[in-house]
């Protein structure tokens, strides 16, 4: 695609670049779309790069979860503030490569959605420290039972810390892993890794027991069922 996308005209390439929906015959991958505007360096032009990187800007954006809920009846300061650090980190690098080639950018050119989840990902386990770093948690009683605000911890807490998850290779066989578990494990983990908490007294977040429709010690048991599953895969089968 790319050999046939540099003999269109600038022009042709501009209009091609526009179309949004990606069944359309000529829409142009992002990956495609990263490629032409690092390449862009090269042609010593700012207008060109300027034209550009508007149009894969305005792609970004829109590939990022908004502030405000799906029903419009709240806004997040914690989703605004993931939204800003991904759209910032993204560019970033974009600016920097414009100086220095830099290589992270290429996952981007070969898988862009995966590469703008990772950043999004990043930038939501920053978020939760900043936002939950001076909250106090503390048991509700000397029963023993957990507060809500332990239980809602828990349930934001990355499923799996401890691998190797900035390890690109690692990461790599973790999605491949997490594609083989029974479905309601693999969503769930999914979700958890998205961002999205097991369980919220409030009742305009999307949690992942509204979403699969369980109760919240039915999610913890997929959870720890697909962690045990992970672990026994990535790390013990290394060992083998």
């Amino acid at each position: 695609m790319l050999h046939a996308l540099k003999d269109l005209s600038r022009d042709e390439l501009l209009a091609r670049a526009q179309i949004r929906a990606r069944d359309d015959a000529g829409y142009i991958p992002t990956e495609c779309l990263v490629y032409f505007v690092r390449a862009s360096r090269a042609d010593n032009s700012d207008a060109w790069f300027e034209r550009l990187y508007k149009i894969l800007s305005a792609r970004v954006l829109r590939a990022l979860p908004t502030a405000d809920a799906a029903d419009g009846a709240s806004r997040s300061l914690t989703r605004e503030r993931i939204r800003e650090k991904v759209y910032g980190r993204f560019v970033e690098m974009m600016a920097g490569d414009r100086q220095v080639y830099d290589e992270r950018l290429d996952f981007f050119e070969i898988r862009f959605d995966m590469a703008l989840k990772r950043l999004r990902q990043d930038a939501q386990r920053q978020a939760w420290r900043d936002e939950n770093r001076f909250q106090p948690l503390s048991y509700e009683d000397d029963s023993g039972e957990l507060s809500p605000e332990i239980e809602e911890a828990a349930g934001r807490a990355n499923p799996l810390e401890g691998l190797e998850i900035d390890n690109e290779a690692f990461r790599l066989r973790l999605d491949a892993a997490i594609e083989t578990l029974p479905p309601e494990q693999s969503r769930t983990i999914q979700m958890l890794m998205l961002g999205y908490q097991i369980h919220s007294e409030d009742p305009d977040v999307i949690t992942i027991c509204t979403a699969l429709k369980k109760s919240p010690k039915t999610i913890w048991n997929y959870r720890d069922r697909a962690i045990k599953t992970l672990r026994r895969v990535l790390i013990e089968g290394d060992d083998q």
